[in-house]
């Protein structure tokens, strides 16, 4: 009689959803295989496609869980504090989950099915750019500035974060908390003085040619 506990199908789920989330931030979608997930989960291919249908379904499930997961964190953390603070806080999130998570991150920076747009890391930094700008378009109605432009400097601050985040997990240092002071101080001078209309600079002038 084999002494091997039986899984319940939540546990089972659970499983391959740890499985998968690592064999997907080592591998990236497409050179992911239903063959290799069984493997490391010690089932049976047909137990994947029973409860998810296939890789895509598991996938689509991980980057789900991931999406939801940063969103509420970051979504969280803009909820108190000055402006600073939150712009602070909402980088330090991020990165924070950067480092807690590296195979979720991993997953939501690699390669997504070319018939699923609407997964991976552009589809998180649409939607944590729309919950940022809602904090800055409220910052900038009260101090006078036009609130229509807020989702201009929110995504340019997580799409900021984002590539500093990617940077940091190849070399690891210093530590987020220094990394986020750094990226929330960047972004906040740009802010505090910020014109209330922006135009571009002139072009400074260029000589004019002469005939040899």
């Amino acid at each position: 009689m084999s002494s091997r506990t039986r899984l319940t199908a939540a546990e089972r789920r659970a499983q391959l959803v740890d499985v998968g989330r690592a064999v997907f931030a080592q591998r990236g979608y497409e050179a992911t295989s239903v063959e290799e997930i069984a493997e490391r989960a010690k089932v049976s291919k047909p137990i994947v496609y029973e409860h998810f249908g296939g890789k895509e379904g598991l996938y689509a499930v991980i980057v789900d869980r991931e999406m939801e997961y940063v969103i509420r964190r970051i979504s969280e953390a803009i909820t108190t504090g000055t402006p600073r603070e939150r712009v602070e806080h909402a980088a330090f999130a991020f990165l924070a989950y950067v480092r807690d998570h590296p195979d979720g991150f991993a997953i939501l920076a690699h390669d997504t099915p070319l018939n699923s747009p609407s997964t991976g890391m552009a589809s998180l930094l649409t939607d944590v750019a729309k919950r940022v700008g809602a904090v800055f378009a409220a910052s900038f109605k009260a101090a006078g500035y036009d609130a229509r432009s807020a989702p201009i400097y929110a995504h340019a601050l997580v799409g900021m974060v984002t590539f500093v985040g990617r940077w940091w997990t190849e070399i690891r240092k210093p530590s987020i908390e220094e990394v986020a002071s750094h990226v929330a101080a960047l972004a906040w001078m740009g802010l505090r003085h910020l014109p209330k209309r922006p135009t571009r600079g002139r072009p400074s002038a260029r000589p004019r040619p002469t005939d040899d």
